[in-house]
């Protein structure tokens, strides 16, 4: 990670016109928008944005954008992301995870390694999924959440998502086999409640389920081994600069100075070798904009160097 550093009373920051992405291990507990309150902090500007929320309960991978990175964030919302997350079977909850009211019970010990197996492969591939009612997706012009804990009963459309992993690896019985905690390993789209994965694992099996544990592992290509954790990051702040980024999240363009120059302007060149966004890299290595294929030029969507 990267970043021009100032002292703030013993703890480095970087400039406020420094712009990058951090990947924090957001500890449990804490909200998406306490993390990007502290980055605001740390970075020492306003201009600041998370890619894909976590639940105050869920820790790991959250990355953030500060400054011309911000741009990058919707990208990365949509990219792939990997879970490991603990199902309790045997007991549901309003939230469909331990942080909701428990309102129902069902004795699990007829459940067994065998069909957790069958059901999780009913979950996995592309499927159509109802989001938990306590959720941001809003109805009506209000939040989910918010008309749940008014006590209105919310129902949510099925959406397409798709679960590319939903690897079990152990099945443990609690309470004299009563409940049964699964641990397992989720890879998804973007869109996809680990949730209501758990919900409907439950109901699948006539027992009903919640999640009790999440941690994100992985958002596109950023994984716990980049990610800090907020006293990490307040000792030492840290970012992996735009031109780094762009260039790891996209296919590569290399440009001549001639396509760079007129890419800074906003105008249009030769067209990609794919359809997909392409990072478009000046010789000197700096990411000058994102482009598309548009018709039979090449146009920028976002411009970063700008002339």
């Amino acid at each position: 990670m990267t970043g021009k550093r100032e002292s703030t009373g013993g703890n480095a920051r970087v400039t406020n016109t420094a712009s990058g992405l951090v990947v924090v291990d957001k500890p449990k507990g804490w909200t998406s928008h306490d993390v990007v309150g502290r980055m605001r902090r740390l970075a020492g500007t306003r201009k600041v944005g998370h890619a894909g929320t976590l639940d105050p309960m869920a820790t790991g991978v959250l990355v953030v954008g500060v400054n011309k990175a911000t741009r990058l964030l919707t990208y990365i919302v949509g990219v792939d992301k990997t879970y490991e997350a603990t199902i309790r079977l045997g007991q549901s909850t309003i939230t469909d995870d331990a942080e909701g009211e428990l309102v129902q019970q069902r004795i699990a010990a007829a459940v067994t390694p065998e069909s957790v197996a069958d059901a999780v492969a009913k979950l996995t591939g592309d499927i159509m999924q109802v989001p938990s009612a306590v959720s941001a997706i809003k109805v009506g012009g209000e939040r989910s959440y918010a008309r749940v804990r008014k006590g209105e009963n919310v129902e949510l459309e099925a959406r397409p998502v798709t679960v590319g992993r939903f690897d079990v690896h152990d099945v443990r019985r609690l309470q004299g086999g009563k409940i049964i905690d699964v641990d397992v390993t989720v890879e998804c789209s973007s869109g996809t409640y680990i949730r209501a994965l758990a919900r409907d694992l439950g109901e699948d099996l006539g027992v009903g389920g919640h999640l009790t544990a999440l941690r994100r592992t992985l958002v596109g290509p950023y994984g716990l081994d980049v990610a800090r954790t907020i006293e990490e990051l307040s000792e030492e702040f840290g970012m992996v600069d735009l031109d780094t980024a762009a260039r790891a999240l996209f296919p590569n363009r290399r440009l001549t100075e001639h396509e760079a120059a007129e890419l800074s302007f906003g105008r249009r060149i030769e067209p990609n070798e794919t359809d997909a966004i392409v990072a478009a890299v000046a010789p000197d290595g700096t990411v000058v904009a994102l482009l598309k294929n548009k018709g039979e030029a090449a146009r920028p969507e976002i411009v970063f160097a700008a002339s």
